[in-house]
């Protein structure tokens, strides 16, 4: 089982900086509220629950962001077309 958080221990780096609104986050995804809805009900991405309302931090989503990046491919060196 996992130890609670006390107020004196430090958040993870996951849950620092500001805390962003589910429409907030959808407005920087550019996409619909429901995305960033549903990534919290399938705890994809780390979430604080404030009251009856849920934030997530910034860091959380630029770390999400960050999962999902993909290199683009070099161009294979030989005849070009």
């Amino acid at each position: 089982m996992t130890k609670p958080i006390s107020p004196t221990t430090p958040l993870p780096p996951e849950a620092q900086g500001r805390l962003l609104r589910v429409e907030e986050v959808a407005e920087r995804l550019n996409t619909s509220v429901r995305f960033p809805r549903r990534l919290i009900a399938e705890r994809r991405i780390f979430f604080v629950r404030v009251g009856r309302g849920v934030r997530i931090p910034e860091a959380a989503l630029e770390a999400f962001i960050a999962a999902g990046l993909v290199e683009p491919m070099k161009a294979p060196k030989g005849r070009a077309a």
